[in-house]
Formats: structure tokens, sequence, C-alpha cells
């Protein structure tokens, strides 16, 4: 099969079950119902999106297939600065209360944290990629540590507010947000879309792409930079889903079997809206809200992602 007909055919896939999620059990509830179904498939497709390119485009600058945006701590800072804010002005300050002042903070500190992280490591010439991540690894985990322990310390009642922010919700998302968050998203494509050749090219490794003319470090750091802001984005706007890029984008590898970024990062972002619509739908229609997509999201992703580390040590 061409792998414009299984694009086809998940794209199809796709359709169906955002009008499954838009129009089942409608009851004639147009004006109410359907606004509101129509911003939460919005924001389905723009996080699955966001955070399926963010994962391939990382996958490709790593050269690992087990690795995610995540590693970088921006998840653990976004839950940090949650914390923080609630511990010590209160869930009823504004910058927790209104959603566009929390939006904008939370996407700026993750986006200068990237940026001031990257110019750190990059400023005395080329550093190995590795040693980002092992950085990331580390800074993640100490704010991770740091948001434990205020939260052992915090009131019971404004924990709850902080637990709210531990998982992605599609069920509170502000339309406005969506707007805003689709507006970056657009202006990241356009600045990303002409390096996907070159994408292609850095997958065959570091020696071989200086080789063939691509600007090694220059593509990497912008591809950095542009993981981030994704990531950053998705996180704000719904909360952090810590497997999720690693699902879509393995499965996009095994289905697609090309080196072609357009298509690889299309099928992963179109496997994304298959798996959140869907997955939104069976959490509302048959769970009854009894669990959240993140957490089902999360079990299935660690168990294949314990899969593809077996994977790894029995191909080596």
């Amino acid at each position: 099969m061409r792998n414009s007909t299984k694009m086809i055919i998940l794209s199809v896939i796709a359709l169906v079950f955002c009008g499954l999620y838009l129009f089942h059990d409608l009851n004639g509830s147009f004006d109410y119902a359907l606004p509101r179904r129509a911003i939460k498939v919005v924001a389905m497709v723009l996080t699955g999106v966001a955070i399926a390119y963010s994962t391939v485009i990382f996958q490709t600058i790593t050269h690992n297939r087990i690795l995610t945006p995540s590693i970088m701590g921006l998840d653990s800072l976004y839950l940090l600065l949650q914390t923080v804010v609630i511990f010590f002005l209160g869930s009823g300050h504004f910058t927790i209360v209104n959603r566009h002042v929390n939006f904008i903070l939370s996407v700026s500190t993750m986006i200068v944290f990237a940026l001031i992280l990257y110019r750190f490591l990059f400023r005395r010439g080329s550093r190995p990629i590795y040693f980002l991540l092992l950085v990331g690894i580390i800074v993640g985990t100490f704010f991770q540590s740091i948001s434990t322990f205020l939260q052992v310390l915090i009131d019971p009642n404004e924990f709850m507010r902080v637990q709210d922010k531990m998982f992605a919700s599609f069920n509170n998302v502000s339309g406005e947000l969506v707007w805003w968050a689709l507006g970056i998203v657009i202006l990241t494509f356009i600045v990303g879309w002409k390096s996907f050749n070159d994408l292609d090219v850095l997958s065959l490794g570091r020696d071989t792409a200086i080789n063939l003319g691509v600007s090694y470090d220059r593509v990497v750091k912008m591809m950095l930079v542009i993981s981030a802001v994704l990531i950053s984005v998705s996180t704000a706007l719904v909360g952090p889903i810590t497997f999720f890029g690693l699902i879509v984008a393995n499965l996009s590898y095994q289905f697609f079997k090309t080196y072609k970024h357009t298509i690889l990062i299309a099928g992963a972002s179109v496997m994304s809206i298959i798996a959140l619509v869907g997955g939104q739908w069976v959490v509302e229609r048959i769970f009854t809200f009894s669990t959240t997509l993140s957490v089902i999201i999360n079990f299935i992703g660690g168990v294949y992602f314990i899969y593809l580390l077996l994977k790894e040590s029995r191909s080596t």
C-alpha cells in the first residue's frame, strides 16, 4: 500500500472521529453544545499536531526514538510554576484565575528557560546533543523535586488546584486561548517548513549531513527552539501529556516506513488526532468521565515505552 493511500485512510478515520465527537447525541443543541464541542476538537487537533511535530523533529536530531521533548524538563517547569504561584500567592491570585495571564506566563517562562538553556550550553561552540539531554534530565528532576516538596507543605484545599494542573484536560479549554495557540503553532510551522529537507539529511547522522552541505548546528538549534515552543504551547493550553508523542511518533515510523519527514510528521499528526478525539469520546461516552484521557495515554504510553526498550535491547 502506498503512503499516500495510508494517509488518506488515516485522514478519513480522523474525520469520522471528529464528526462522531461533534454530532453524536447532540439532540438539537446546535447553539450551545456544538460550539463548545468544536472548541474542544480544535484544541485536541492543535495539541496533537504540536506534540507530534515536536516529537518527530526532536527524535531526529537526537537520533533516538525513545526520547521525547519532555526530557528537557519543560513539563516539570510548568508544574513547578503552577505549584509555586499557588503555594505563595494562593489559588485565588489573578495569575491562576485569569487563564489568559496564566497561559502567557507559562508559555513565556518555558520558552525563556529553553532559550537560556540552549544559549548556555551552546555558548562555547558545539557540544554533543547528549550533553544537552543530560542537563535537561537533571534540571527536570530538580524542578520535579521542588514541586513535590512544596506540594507536601501546601494546604490540602490549594493542593486540589495544583492537582488539576498535573494532568491534561480538554474539558475547560478557553476558546480565546485556542486561537492564540493556533496562531503560534501556525507561525512555528511556517518557520520550520523550509527545514523539512534538512531533517531528512540530518537523520543520516551529523558527519554525513555536514558533508552533504547542511548547516548542522544551525538546523539543530532551530529545531530545538521550535520543539520547545510547540511543547510549551501545548502544555500551557491543556496540561502535560508525558508519553503521547512517543506513541504517535513511533507508530508513524512503523506504519509509513519512510525517511521523508513531510510524511512522518503528517502521519504522526493524523494519528494523534485519532487518538485524542477518539479517546476523549470514549472517556466521555463510555467511561462517563470516570477517568481522564491523560491517564489512559500515560498508561498505554508507559507500556509501549517498556516494549520499545525491550525491542532495542534485543536488537543490540
